[in-house]
Formats: structure tokens, C-alpha cells, sequence
């Protein structure tokens, strides 16, 4: 298929090495964090999974759980089949383009978005929240993780310089087009995602957050 988003091919091999540079371990421990809400979660639809470390963290979480793993880019996929390939869990693979692919509807009981909803502009953050919701069933979880910006103070200010600094690096080695936030976290509140608990790391630039579907805003009017 052709990739009509950006390319990360290009740093899928790298991209371990600069996170650590950059973050240490504190994307991994905004991935992780939330997992053990997941336990009990039979149906996951992983997307922009990357390398593949989360996914190796979620299967330890939820081993009988059966997963479908999302992704544009071929080399971050490899990467993350050859770190699960003696994996029991049944996991599905799949390149694609979460803007355009079909999903099936009222299917997963929980979906996983770490540090992939930042690569869209607000109207597109919105189309994947709605075709998403389109695919779940009532009840269901959404664990999300991103850069945020804190409220105030010189925290604040550390983030832009940050956020700036990280969009045009995947500008430059990408090809991303989005270089600002997109308000992920009030639109999936929007979409009828209750917040139910969440962690900050590096003094507010990284968040996670636990979300739970309105039953209201999900189960068909009667």
C-alpha cells in the first residue's frame, strides 16, 4: 500500500536510542502506567504502536486478550513482530492508515493511543475519535498518551520549547505536517470519554490519562 502520512521508516531503528536521549524512560513509563486497568479487556485495537514495547508490556497484562496492532509504517511493525514473534497472544499485525482503513463496528473493548494522536491536526484527531467510538462497544477503555502542555509557569514554557523542538525534528526527518498540539484529551471528553485517573511525568510534558465510554453517548437510543 502507499503511505500517504508521514514516514517513519526512516528513524524506526533509531527511535529507541533518541527517545532514551531525550526522555529517558518516562515515555515508557506514560505507556505503561495505565496497562493494568486493561486486564480484564478481551478485544484491544493498538494504533501507532511503534517498536513494539508497549505491546510486549500489554500482552504481559492481558495474555489472553486477542490484539490488533495498527501502524503506518512497515519497519516499526517488523520491529514490533520480531520483539512479540514468540508471543501466545493471538495479535494481528496490519499496515495501515488509521484516516481511511475500515474497522469493524462494535468490536474491541479497548483501545490504546501512546504518542500517536500528536501527529494529527484537531480535524483529524476528531475523525479518528469518531470512527474509533464507531468501533466499540459500550463501556469501553481508551488508554491515551501524549506531550501536553502544563497550565502555567516555566513548566509551560519548558514544554513549548520541547514540543517545537520535537515537531521539527519529525518534520524534518518524516515528513509530519502538524507541528502544534492537537486538543486530544478535550475532544475524546467531547466524544463521551470520562477521564478516571491519569499520571504526569517530566513536570507536566508528558501525560496519561485512563478513559471510560459513556454508556449514554455509545449504546443506541431507545
Amino acid at each position: 500500500m502507499s503511505k500517504s502520512g508521514p514516514d517513519f521508516d526512516r528513524i524506526a531503528v533509531s527511535y529507541r536510542m533518541l527517545e532514551y536521549l531525550s526522555f529517558g524512560r518516562d515515555l515508557e513509563r506514560a505507556r505503561f502506567s495505565l496497562l493494568p486497568h486493561l486486564k480484564d479487556c478481551r478485544r484491544i485495537l493498538v494504533l501507532g504502536e511503534g517498536d513494539g514495547r508497549c505491546l510486549e508490556q500489554l500482552v504481559s497484562v492481558t495474555p489472553e486478550a486477542e490484539i490488533d496492532c495498527l501502524d503506518l509504517s512497515p519497519k516499526m511493525l517488523a520491529l514490533a513482530q520480531g520483539r512479540l514473534g514468540n508471543s501466545a497472544v493471538s495479535i494481528h499485525f496490519r499496515q495501515a492508515d488509521i484516516l481511511t482503513t475500515n474497522l469493524p463496528s462494535r468490536h474491541y473493548d479497548a483501545v490504546i493511543t501512546c504518542f500517536f494522536l500528536d501527529c494529527f491536526d484537531p480535524e483529524q484527531v476528531h475523525h479518528i475519535v469518531t470512527r474509533v467510538t464507531a468501533s466499540l462497544q459500550p463501556g469501553a477503555l481508551w488508554l491515551w498518551a501524549d506531550f501536553a502542555l502544563p497550565a502555567k509557569g516555566p513548566a509551560r514554557w519548558r514544554a513549548k520549547l520541547w514540543i517545537a523542538g520535537l515537531y521539527a525534528f519529525f518534520h524534518w526527518q518524516t515528513g509530519l505536517k502538524n507541528r502544534s498540539l492537537p486538543p486530544s484529551e478535550l475532544l475524546l471528553k467531547n466524544a463521551g470519554f470520562q477521564p478516571k485517573t491519569h499520571f504526569d511525568f517530566q513536570v507536566g510534558l508528558l501525560r496519561c490519562v485512563f478513559f471510560r465510554s459513556d454508556l449514554s453517548m455509545l449504546l443506541p437510543a431507545t
